[in-house]
C-alpha cells in the first residue's frame, strides 16, 4: 500500500514532499519502531527444515466447547480454486513477515502450510485466528503445495527448491541460490514483472522465481524510473544496512549489545566478531580477491540482470550499521541523457512503490526509522551532481524496510502476480 504524500513548495521544480501519512494497515500505528517484536526463533533462516499429511483439509477444531484447541499441521483457507501455499522458514523474521503480509493483503489461499527446521517443528503459529503447527521440512512436503515462499537460506533453497518445483509447486525464493541462474527470473514486480510471464501455478509444472537481494531491490525501486527516462550509464552506491539483513539473531544481539554498552558491560558477540552497538563496519559477507565483498557484487550483477542491460557501470560499498530493520543507500547516478532535478522528482513522485520525502527548507528527508514497517521505498536528497558541469548527474538518498520490500513484500507481490497469470 503506497504511503500518501503531502507536498509543500520547495526550491526545485515547485513540488516537494515534506512528510508522509501512512495507511493504518502498514502498521505505522504500532509502537515498535526501535525495538523488534520480541525474541523470535530464527531457525528457519539457515537450518534444514517429516511432513504430516493433511487430513480433511487440515481442519482446525476445538474440543470440549473450546476448552482445548487442536492444532492443524496446515489450515484450509478457502476453495479448491485457490493456491495451496507453503512458507519455508516460517519461524524466521522473513517467514513471520510472510504471514503478516498474507493476512494484511488478504492473499487468497486454498490452504496454508508452515515449514521449518526439525528444531522448530511442533511450534504453534497463529494465522487469521487459527493455530497452525509448524512442520519439519522434508522431501515430501510439497506434494500438496502450489506456491512455496522460501526464506530459509541458500543451502535449504538449493536442496529443497528443485524438489518443490519438481513436485509441481512454483517456488518464490528469497535466497541468493538461484538469482543468477540464466533460466530463473529475478523479479521486482514494479520493474520487470514480464520476466515471469511463462510461469503459471495452475499448470502444476513448477518453476523457480528469485527474489533479488534487499539492497538491490531498495536501490532499483528509486533508480529504475530515472533509468527508463535517461538511461543510467554509471551508478555509485554506498549502503547503510540494518541488522535484519543478518537475521533475527543479529537483531536480537544489537538490542542486547546496546543495553550492555549503556550499562558499561562487556558486550555479547555471538553473531559478529566485533561490537555492533554504537559502531559500524564493512558488510559481513565474504570478501573477494578484488577487494569487493559478495553483497557489493550482488548489486552489480543483479541490477544488470533485472534491467536486461549490461551497458552500465556499477560500483558499491556496503556497510553494516546499528539499525534494526531498514536499509539506507546513498546513490550517485550518471546518465546518457540530461535529466534535471525537477524531472527526476516528477518521475519518482509518480513511481509505484515509491514515496518522496524531500523538503530542503525543513531539512526533512528519508530516515530508516520512518521507513521501518512501511511498504514503500522512501526517496529524497534529489540534487544535481555539482562535480559535473552538465545535467547528466544526480544524487539520491533512499531508505527501505529490509524485511518488508527488501524481502517478504517483494516475494508476496510476486505470488500475487502468479494469481493473475
Amino acid at each position: 500500500m503506497r504511503a500518501k504524500v503531502v507536498r509543500t513548495r520547495g526550491s526545485v521544480g515547485g513540488a516537494r514532499t515534506s512528510r508522509i501519512k501512512t495507511n493504518t494497515n502498514t502498521n505505522a500505528n504500532r509502537n515498535r519502531h526501535v525495538m523488534h517484536r520480541g525474541r523470535r526463533d530464527a531457525a528457519g533462516d539457515s537450518s534444514s527444515c517429516s511432513n504430516k499429511p493433511r487430513q480433511n483439509q487440515c481442519r482446525a477444531a476445538r474440543r470440549g466447547g473450546g476448552a482445548e484447541r487442536r492444532r492443524a499441521s496446515c489450515v484450509a483457507m478457502a476453495g479448491a480454486e485457490e493456491p495451496r501455499v507453503a512458507i519455508v522458514g516460517a519461524t524466521g523474521a522473513v517467514g513471520q513477515e510472510f504471514l503478516e503480509l498474507l493476512d494484511q493483503r488478504d492473499f487468497p489461499m486454498g490452504s496454508l502450510k508452515l515449514l521449518a527446521s526439525a528444531r522448530s517443528a511442533g511450534k504453534a503459529m497463529t494465522f487469521k485466528g487459527q493455530e497452525i503447527t509448524v512442520e519439519e521440512l522434508t522431501d515430501k512436503s510439497f506434494e500438496d503445495v502450489d506456491i512455496a515462499l522460501f526464506s530459509a537460506g541458500g543451502g535449504i533453497s538449493k536442496k529443497f527448491g528443485p524438489i518443490a518445483s519438481d513436485s509441481g509447486a512454483v517456488v518464490v525464493d528469497n535466497s541468493s541460490a538461484f538469482r543468477m541462474a540464466p533460466d530463473v527470473p529475478l523479479v521486482i514486480p514494479e520493474i520487470n514483472a514480464e520476466a515471469m510471464k511463462d510461469i503459471k501455478w495452475r499448470e502444476r509444472k513448477g518453476g523457480i522465481i528469485a527474489n533479488p537481494n534487499c539492497s538491490t531491490i531498495i536501490a532499483l525501486m528509486a533508480v529504475t524510473p530515472l533509468h527508463r527516462a535517461a538511461t543510467v550509464k554509471r551508478m555509485v552506491v554506498s549502503t547503510y544496512q540494518a541488522a535484519s539483513g543478518a537475521g533475527q539473531a543479529a537483531m536480537d544481539e544489537l538490542v542486547l549489545q546496546t543495553k550492555e554498552a549503556l550499562e558499561g558491560k562487556e558486550v555479547t558477540k555471538d553473531i559478529f566478531p566485533i561490537q555492533y552497538a554504537f559502531n559500524l563496519f564493512s558488510h559481513n559477507s565474504p570478501m573477494q580477491s578484488n577487494g569487493y565483498n559478495e553483497e557489493e557484487l550482488k548489486m552489480v550483477k543483479e541490477t544488470k540482470k533485472i534491467w536486461s542491460f549490461d551497458d552500465v557501470s556499477i560500483t558499491a560499498t556496503c556497510i553494516r550499521v546499528p539499525i534494526i530493520r531498514a536499509h539506507a543507500e546513498s546513490i550517485n547516478l550518471e546518465f546518457e541523457e540530461p535529466l534535471s532535478e525537477a524531472k527526476a522528482t516528477e518521475l519518482l513522485g509518480g513511481a509505484p512503490g515509491v514515496s518522496l520525502i524531500d523538503n530542503r527548507e525543513e531539512n526533512t528527508f528519508p530516515t530508516p526509522l520512518e521507513a521501518s514497517f512501511k511498504d514503500d521505498v522512501f526517496v529524497g536528497r534529489i540534487r544535481k551532481d555539482i562535480s559535473r558541469e552538465d545535467e547528466r548527474g544526480l544524487d539520491l538518498f533512499v531508505c527501505g524496510d529490509q524485511i518488508r520490500k527488501g524481502a517478504a513484500l517483494n516475494a508476496v507481490q510476486i505470488a500475487e502476480l502468479l494469481l493473475e497469470q
